[in-house]
């Protein structure tokens, strides 16, 4: 085993700044030294990368949201950085353990805008927003016990007022995300329109959560060597005092169940101060899609966030994971339960910044790792800076391996530069215990069914932490389907 203000003038398309004639220059550089930063800027530039973010802008050149001036912004400011972003590859450390070759090998096609669907969807939630292949699906939405002032649907839609205003202030607030990649960057090219959740002060959505379902229909067939890229947003706004119970779930539906497609998707979350928000995020995708998402939660003073993850899909999973507490006595807690077969990659890279005294912090990860060509990653950092005193965070990452060869990566870490803290964290890598088995056997239980009741159990801790009832039995039964005689 191995273990290891929107009124600024929009900057030219990556198609122009690709070619040769300059751009309007600004007053410090004369029209001369602007054209050779620039020629110089896109001859570093990966071609690769450059070429998805041209048929992306391509793409995008008939759709309706394109004179919106907010997706603009966002679509400029995301061009900009493409041009000094490359490839990751094995040297850059983030992607050390996370082979992205399929994705490159491929040829990338952006998911077209989506017909009339012909399916239906099945949600327990009287509050269902569906995106099919990043684009609003309303006939898939439902959205009938929402309390007043609350807001959900799609930014373009949204008529200009104080809620609109407050959006706006938070898309711009994500341009000083100094995390952010290449991934984050393709989205923000590439995403036809962003789904908005905004939670007035005061008002809560717990008993019936939202739940938001990414659909993917524009699947290719195994083999193809093509794969649709999809590039679904969504902005999460929470003010103060109100409280939320949030359900993301992403999956292939219409024949594209098995086929192989890129889900490229990114969350932004803003908790204000006094505001509480519960996020079950439920990932099942095709076995043969790659699927790489962002979630950017921001939170104030005595806010509370909760993240419960449950992983089980697709032949690649990277989870970019950036939390800042922006405020003392603030709550975050995070769970993760991750399941790897054959040939598949779990990933789960977070980040946790504390910069405020009295933070409170707990993160669990948890994998199984069930063939011998599945494999593990988890990089978990959490950074507690000078003035982050009294601070109680603790770390636990836990991992199953259950076949030979299966491969593990682990790394938690703490960066502590306050000097009055609580922290701890700790990680274990191994296969069943013979004691726990033993115990089982000596009580007559068989040696496989022994085995399936500690496999499942190892991520019962988390499963059970998912408050939507109907969604925990769905999850519930099936992780035990995939675990079965493994």
């Amino acid at each position: 085993m191995s273990y290891c203000c929107l009124s600024s003038p929009p900057s030219p398309p990556l198609r122009r700044l690709r070619s040769p004639l300059p751009l309007p220059p600004p007053k410090a550089l004369t029209p001369t030294a602007r054209r050779a930063s620039l020629s110089l800027r896109c001859s570093l530039s990966d071609p690769f990368v450059l070429e998805i973010a041209e048929k992306l802008e391509d793409s995008l050149s008939s759709s309706p949201s394109i004179q919106s001036l907010p997706l603009q912004r966002l679509r400029d400011s995301s061009s900009q950085s493409l041009l000094s972003r490359s490839w990751p590859s094995s040297k850059d450390e983030p992607f050390r353990f996370t082979d992205t070759s399929f994705l490159k090998n491929s040829s990338i096609l952006p998911a077209p805008i989506p017909a009339l669907p012909s399916f239906s969807l099945d949600s327990p939630s009287p509050n269902l927003i569906s995106l099919l292949d990043g684009h609003f699906a309303t006939s898939l939405s439902r959205l009938s016990s929402l309390p007043a002032g609350v807001f959900v649907g799609s930014l373009s839609a949204l008529p200009p007022g104080p809620v609109y205003d407050r959006l706006l202030a938070a898309i711009a607030s994500a341009d000083e995300f100094q995390d952010r990649d290449l991934f984050w960057d393709l989205n923000g090219v590439g995403a036809p329109d962003i789904a908005v959740i905004f939670i007035p002060a005061g008002a809560r959505v717990v008993d019936e959560p939202i739940h938001i379902r990414f659909c993917y229909s524009e699947g290719d067939e195994i083999g193809s060597q093509r794969l649709r890229l999809s590039n679904p947003r969504v902005l999460v706004v929470v003010e103060k005092g109100a409280e939320v119970g949030i359900v993301e779930e992403h999956l292939g539906v219409g024949g594209s169940e098995e086929r192989c497609y890129w889900a490229n998707s990114v969350m932004e979350i803003v908790i204000e101060e006094g505001a509480k928000v519960t996020h079950s995020y439920v990932q099942r995708q095709s076995m043969n899609a790659a699927h790489i998402k962002w979630t950017f939660t921001q939170q104030e003073a005595s806010s509370s966030y909760e993240l419960i993850e449950i992983s089980t899909g697709a032949r690649l999973s990277r989870h970019n994971l950036h939390i800042q507490q922006l405020g003392p006595d603030t709550v975050t807690e995070l769970s993760a339960f991750h399941v790897s077969r054959s040939n598949q990659t779990q990933d789960l890279h977070s980040r946790l910044v504390l910069d405020h005294p009295r933070g409170y912090s707990r993160q669990l990860h948890k994998c199984i790792v069930s063939q011998s060509s599945g494999q593990a990653v988890f990089d978990g950092n959490i950074k507690v800076n000078r003035f982050a005193q009294q601070t109680d965070a603790g770390q636990l990452t836990r991992t199953l391996l259950l076949a030979p060869r299966a491969t593990a990566n682990v790394k938690p870490n703490l960066q502590i530069i306050a000097d009055d803290v609580k922290c701890s964290h700790g990680a274990a890598i191994s296969d069943l215990e013979e004691d726990q088995l033993f115990y089982f056997r000596a009580r007559g239980v068989d040696l496989q069914t022994a085995r399936d009741a500690l496999v499942f159990s190892f991520g019962a801790e988390v499963v059970a932490r998912i408050p939507s009832a109907p969604i925990r039995k769905s999850v519930t039964s099936q992780v035990k389907e995939l675990l079965t005689n493994q």
